[in-house]
């Protein structure tokens, strides 16, 4: 699928800020590095969620540092993680069943909310938590903006707005209107004590959505592959685990405000990315650039399930070039795509057979075919012609 709004709610199905018409605050930062607290130091976190993807990339960072974890959240998804971690089991909605509960009079010095797609909901655990904790960090996403054809989308760009009030269903038009509602609320109830992070596509080992895996894949499987557009569109991902890393690493140094937190360093093209996740397959894939008004004139399905890209003059064409310098100054740091490429192949081949047999994301083989033999027809090239 391309880069869209969709996407990232796939993913999440799978996953003071005066922000009250888009204007996010200052970030405030603790007095640097050599803050970050030692190992024999550690503080106490909480993660609502915290056994899908980014929460044990989370924990796992996090234990490395010394730190001593709490998970909160419904016993129902990886129960058996982390054996020697507490976990207390609970509601997000304090409606349903015990609801939150588990959480009264217990202290932490942080919090960090990994599963929070309505503002009701965060805001009933931010102000539960607020007077027994430091510092409320929520994971929200590059999505809040509400101009996404935009490059260069910083953290005071305006975010889009729903009525609070509106139904809670997660739409290609409310998931990030939501995402903005739920940051202001995690800020209301913790005036200048809350971190709110914006990834984009969040990528690697455990990434239950195969949008990224995709590649990797077809890459190896070799051959004649469909690469989308002129290999000009800019992309962006961010491995899990150097997410975990930048979130850790702010929590130890008490760092406050917005921040956009996707990869890579520096800028990336869709030709890089595919010539550069082949030189790790290896093998003999050769791609063919199909130009996006050919893929959106495609019937019946017109664009079609194409992960990680967005034509850059697109309606999102923006979110594959989001400013992350703030994020840089903090202290991110991005690993090789290499290594997320090989570790990615690596988790995704210890999966059972009919998992890997069946993939969630991507162009369907024999609708790739079909895709290539009418594109080569349109450009009078007959037989396929790999472009390089």
């Amino acid at each position: 699928m391309k880069l869209t709004r969709r996407g990232v709610i796939q993913a999440a199905a799978a996953l003071g800020v005066a922000q009250t018409l888009g204007c996010a605050t200052t970030p405030k930062a603790g007095p640097g590095p050599e803050a970050e607290n030692p190992k024999g130091k550690p503080l106490s976190i909480l993660i609502l969620g915290g056994t899908r993807f980014l929460g044990p990339a989370l924990v796992e960072r996090a234990k490395e540092r010394g730190h001593t974890l709490t998970l909160f959240n419904r016993g129902k998804t990886n129960p058996g993680l982390f054996p020697d971690v507490e976990k207390l089991q609970g509601d997000r909605d304090p409606n349903k069943g015990e609801g939150l509960k588990a959480l009264q009079g217990r202290k932490w010095d942080v919090v960090i909310d990994t599963s929070g797609y309505f503002p009701r909901l965060v805001k009933a655990s931010a102000e539960l938590l607020a007077p027994n904790v430091g510092q409320y960090v929520f994971i929200s996403s590059i999505s809040v903006y509400k101009e996404l054809t935009k490059a260069n989308l910083d953290e005071s760009a305006p975010v889009a707005t729903i009525d609070a009030a509106a139904p809670e269903e997660i739409t290609e038009q409310s998931y990030g209107a939501f995402k903005a509602l739920c940051e202001q609320a995690a800020e209301a109830a913790l005036p200048g004590r809350a971190l709110n992070i914006r990834p984009g596509y969040i990528v690697g080992p455990d990434d239950g959505s195969d949008r990224f895996t995709y590649w990797p894949l077809r890459v190896a499987r070799g051959g004649e592959v469909l690469a989308p557009g002129d290999g000009e569109d800019p992309v962006q991902f961010i491995d899990a685990r150097d997410l975990a890393a930048f979130i850790i690493r702010n929590v130890e140094r008490r760092t406050m405000g917005v921040f956009n937190v996707t990869g890579p360093t520096k800028p990336i093209k869709m030709r890089t990315f595919l010539e550069s996740v082949r030189e790790v397959t290896g093998g003999d894939a050769r791609f063919t650039w199909v130009e996006t008004p050919f893929l959106e004139q495609q019937k019946p399905t017109p664009i079609p399930e194409i992960p990680i890209w967005a034509a850059r003059t697109g309606a999102e064409g923006g979110l594959g070039r989001v400013s992350i310098e703030r994020a840089l100054q903090a202290g991110l740091t991005i690993r090789p795509l290499a290594d997320t490429v090989r570790d990615t192949l690596a988790w995704f081949h210890t999966l059972p057979p009919e998992r890997q047999d069946k993939q969630r994301a991507g162009i369907p083989a024999d609708r790739e075919r079909e895709l290539l033999a009418a594109w080569h027809q349109a450009k009078g090239t007959g037989t396929a012609k790999a472009a390089e």
